[in-house]
C-alpha cells in the first residue's frame, strides 16, 4: 500500500476530544470539558465560536445538521434545522422575471436560518451548563476580535469584490475598504450584541424578538419578501437518524433534506464486493466506489425533495434489497455514465464540520453552513448577521422537479455528517465540508478504516478522489471526470484510465474536504482524534 503523505500526528485523549477546523473553537470546547461540561455542552460552545471565527463557512445566519450519541442510553438522535425561503415568493415569481436559475446572492437567495434554533434544542435536551455560559467565548471573539486564519484570509481575498457589493456587509467585514489578511484582527461588535441578545433571550429573540424584526426589515428593505411569520414559524426537526450496516458496524446519517442517504446507499452497494487485501489507492477499489456513486447520485437527482412536501422512496433506496437489485449495474471492467436529465440543487461552496466526544462516551457530529462562501454575502445592518444563500444554491426552477422552488419547502441540502456504532456503542464520528464531495468522502474514510485497516490520521491524510459532476446545475451537463488529489500515485491514475475513467489531477495546493474524525476505543477507554491538514484545524484533547 502506498504510504499517505506526511502530515499531523494522531491525538489521543481520555477525558475529552474536540476536532474542528478552528483552533480557537477547539479551545472553547476543551475549556468547557475541563470545567466539567459534557460533550453536548462542548459542542454548543464550539458551534457558537465557529459562527464567529469561521466567517466564510458558517454563522447564526446559516443552518445545522447534527447527530448526538448518549452513552447512558446508547441512543443516537438526529437534528435538522434548515429554513424555508420568504413566503412572498414562488417559482413562477422568478420565472416571470426571465430567470432559469435562482439568484445566488442577496435576499432572494436566503432561507430562514436554522442555526440558533438548533443551539437551543441541543441545550434543552442534552446540555448541563447554562446556555449563556456556552456562548461566552463566541461573544468575546466577536466583541474583541480574533486573528484571521490562513485559509479564511484566502477566502476573503477571493471574495472581496462580491462582499464589497453589499454596503452593510462591507462596513463590517471590509472595514475601511481593507480585506482582512492572515493574522489581522476581525471585529464584529454588532454580532457580539446579537449573540448577547440570544444568550439572554434564546431562540425566542432570534425568531420572534427585536432581533428578528431587524433582520426581516433589513432583508425586505433590500428587496426580499419575508414576513415575521416566516421566522416565527421555524422549527427544528428531531428524529431517529437513517442508517444501514457496513462490515458489522451500524452507520447513521442525517435525514433529508440532507443528502446523507447517498453515503448509506453507496456503502450498501459496495458491501457486496470483497475489498479485503486492497488499499485506498487500488484502481479497482476506487472504480467500484465511483460506479456506486453514479447510481446513488442519479437517484438523488431524479427523486429527492423535502420529504415534508414530496413523496419519494427513501427507505427503499437505503435498503439492502435495493442495493442487491442495483449492484448488478456496476461493470467491474469499465466506467459507466451517469444520468443527468433532471436539474437538482447546486453544490455547497463553503461549510464547516466538527466533532466532540467526552470521557463518558457521549459524542456529537455537527455540520453547519452558510452554503456558498460567505453565503448570500448580505448582512443585516446593525445585527452582524451574515445570511445563508441556501434557497439560491439549493432549489431548481424546473417545473415539476421534486426540488422545484417553493416557499413552503426546505431545499435539498448537501450538508450531512455520520457516526457509527460498534456493538451498540459509538465508534467512528466524522464528517467534512465539501458539498457533493461529502458523501464520497464519507465512503473513502469508512473504507480506509474498516476495509483497508488504516489508522484515523492516515485515513484522513490519504489522497482523495472526487467523481464529478454531482448535483450542481452549473456543471450537471458536463462530461464525467474523476478528479484526484496531487499525491494520488501515478499507477493508480493509469489503472483508472484503463478502466475507462477520464482522470484529472487537482493542482498542487488544491484539495478536497477538511475532514475531522474521532474514534472511540471502547476496549481501552481512549479517544483518538484526527484533523485534516488540508484546513486550519486541530484535534485537541485532555
Amino acid at each position: 500500500m502506498t504510504t499517505a503523505r506526511p502530515s499531523r500526528q494522531v491525538v489521543y485523549g481520555k477525558n475529552g476530544m474536540v476536532c474542528t477546523n478552528s483552533p480557537l473553537s477547539a479551545a472553547a470546547g476543551l475549556k468547557v470539558l475541563q470545567e466539567g461540561g459534557n460533550a453536548f455542552d462542548a459542542a454548543l460552545a464550539v458551534a457558537a465560536t465557529e459562527t464567529v471565527t469561521i466567517v466564510p463557512s458558517c454563522g447564526i445566519g446559516g443552518d445545522s445538521f447534527i447527530l448526538l450519541y448518549e452513552a447512558e442510553t446508547n441512543e443516537v438522535t438526529g437534528m435538522s434545522s434548515a429554513g424555508v425561503p420568504g413566503s412572498g415568493t414562488s417559482a413562477e415569481y422568478y420565472r416571470k422575471q426571465g430567470l432559469t436559475k435562482m439568484p445566488l446572492e442577496g435576499p432572494h437567495s436566503v432561507g430562514v436560518p436554522g442555526e440558533v434554533a438548533a443551539w437551543e434544542e441541543v441545550h434543552r435536551r442534552f446540555c448541563s451548563k447554562p446556555f449563556e455560559q456556552l456562548l461566552d467565548t463566541a461573544i468575546g471573539y466577536a466583541e474583541e476580535g480574533f486573528a484571521v486564519a490562513p485559509k479564511i484570509a484566502q477566502n476573503f481575498a477571493n471574495t472581496h469584490e462580491r462582499l464589497a457589493g453589499f454596503p452593510s456587509t462591507a462596513e463590517v467585514l471590509l472595514a475601511g475598504g481593507k480585506t482582512p489578511g492572515e493574522g489581522d484582527l476581525l471585529v464584529n461588535k454588532d454580532l457580539a450584541e446579537s449573540l448577547r441578545r440570544i444568550a439572554k433571550g434564546g431562540a425566542e429573540e432570534f425568531y420572534k424578538g427585536d432581533l428578528a424584526r431587524k433582520m426581516v426589515k433589513a432583508l425586505n428593505d433590500a428587496g426580499g419578501l419575508f414576513t415575521a411569520e416566516d421566522f416565527a414559524n421555524h422549527e427544528v426537526e428531531v428524529y431517529d437518524p437513517i442508517g444501514t450496516t457496513y462490515r458489522g458496524e451500524t452507520v447513521f446519517q442525517t435525514r433529508p433534506p440532507s443528502q446523507g442517504f447517498l453515503h448509506l446507499e453507496m456503502l450498501n452497494l459496495i458491501e457486496g464486493f470483497d475489498l479485503s487485501g486492497m488499499s485506498y489507492d487500488n484502481p479497482e477499489a476506487i472504480h467500484l466506489m465511483v460506479e456506486a456513486k453514479k447510481i446513488a447520485y442519479d437517484d438523488r437527482n431524479r427523486l429527492a425533495g423535502d420529504p415534508r412536501v414530496v413523496e419519494w422512496p427513501l427507505d427503499e433506496i437505503i435498503s439492502k434489497e435495493y442495493a442487491d437489485r442495483r449492484r448488478g449495474e456496476i461493470n467491474l471492467e469499465w466506467a459507466g455514465g451517469e444520468s443527468r436529465d433532471l436539474e437538482a440543487g447546486r453544490t455547497d461552496g463553503n461549510t464547516t464540520y466538527f466533532c466532540v466526544a467526552d470521557g463518558a462516551g457521549n459524542a456529537v457530529s455537527w455540520v453547519h453552513s452558510l452554503s456558498h462562501g460567505f453565503g448570500s454575502r448580505f448582512m443585516a445592518a446593525g445585527t452582524g448577521v451574515l445570511f445563508n444563500n441556501r434557497a439560491g444554491r439549493g432549489f431548481t426552477l424546473e417545473a415539476g422537479h421534486p426540488n422545484e422552488f417553493s416557499p413552503k419547502k426546505r431545499t435539498m441540502h448537501t450538508l450531512n455528517c455520520y457516526m457509527t456504532l460498534r456493538d451498540g456503542k459509538a465508534h467512528i464520528v466524522g464528517g467534512t465540508p465539501g458539498g457533493d464531495f461529502q458523501p464520497q468522502s464519507g465512503v473513502q474514510i469508512i473504507t480506509n478504516l474498516l476495509d483497508f485497516g488504516m489508522g484515523p490520521q492516515a485515513a484522513v491524510d490519504a489522497p482523495r478522489w472526487w467523481s464529478y459532476p454531482g448535483t450542481d446545475p452549473a456543471s450537471i451537463e458536463t462530461a464525467m471526470e474523476l478528479r484526484v488529489e496531487p499525491e494520488m500515485p501515478e499507477k493508480t491514475v493509469e489503472g483508472l484510465q484503463k478502466l475507462g475513467h477520464k482522470v484529472t489531477r487537482r493542482n498542487v495546493g488544491q484539495y478536497d474536504g477538511k475532514v475531522q474524525l474521532i474514534l472511540i476505543d471502547q476496549e481501552r477507554q481512549v479517544l483518538i482524534g484526527a484533523s485534516d491538514p488540508r484546513g486550519d484545524g486541530i484535534a485537541t484533547s485532555y
